[in-house]
């Protein structure tokens, strides 16, 4: 498992979108600038993804905690902003 935490801006719409027949209901994706300015794409479940939704934006500044999948999408754990 690898943690990371990384700070930066969005930069692209957070897409929302709801999962059938699975154990998440939710998921949101969205694309970070981090301070070097390297693109990440991120993704959210079910109670962070409706808070990334509903209270985030592009232009936010925020600095998030998750796991680096192999894929090198970061699986957000807990988000700051």
């Amino acid at each position: 498992m690898n943690i990371c935490i990384l700070q930066g801006k969005i930069i692209s719409k957070i897409e929302y979108k709801f999962i059938i027949n699975s154990k998440n209901k939710a998921i949101a994706y969205f694309e970070i600038e981090l301070l070097d300015k390297n693109i990440i794409r991120v993704k959210a479940y079910n109670n962070l993804a409706d808070k990334c939704y509903r209270k985030l934006s592009t232009g936010n500044k925020i600095c998030i905690e998750g796991i680096l999948e192999t894929s090198g999408v970061v699986e957000i754990q807990e988000i700051y902003a």
